[in-house]
């Protein structure tokens, strides 16, 4: 009995594709599969979900309600050796979206930081 190991992020960019479709399947496992083990999410707004299990847990409860994410295409992508800086400017107005992923021992790419949600900084009346 073969089970099907889920397609991995073989570039910085495949993350969010893969992100998209597995979120829209309902795959809170498949999403989870996306962070490394110690990964360090910043959701829900103002607080911080930390590690793939902590990761997998919210995002089966985020898609309980069956929410449907749309692609954003991506802005270039910054690499460094094994690590990349990968954003999409958000269709919903969260203002920007960052992720930090780490290319994996098999060529293959995880998030250990994900900001899915960057506010605007309100603006000071001087």
């Amino acid at each position: 009995m073969s089970q099907t190991q889920p397609e991995k992020a073989m570039t910085p960019e495949d993350i969010t594709r893969l992100f998209v479709e597995r979120s829209n399947a309902g795959d809170a496992d498949g999403v989870a599969a996306l962070y490394e083990e110690g990964a360090v999410l910043a959701y829900p707004p103002g607080s911080v979900t930390v590690g793939r299990s902590a990761i997998r847990e919210l995002w089966a409860s985020v898609l309980a309600v069956a929410p449907h994410f749309e692609p954003e295409p991506p802005l270039p992508t910054l690499v460094s050796g094994d690590l990349a800086l990968t954003s999409t400017p958000p269709r919903d107005g969260a203002g920007a979206r960052a992720q930090v992923v780490r290319r994996q021992a098999d060529g293959s790419w995880l998030r250990v930081l994900d900001q899915p949600e960057f506010s605007p900084p309100a603006r000071s009346e001087a």
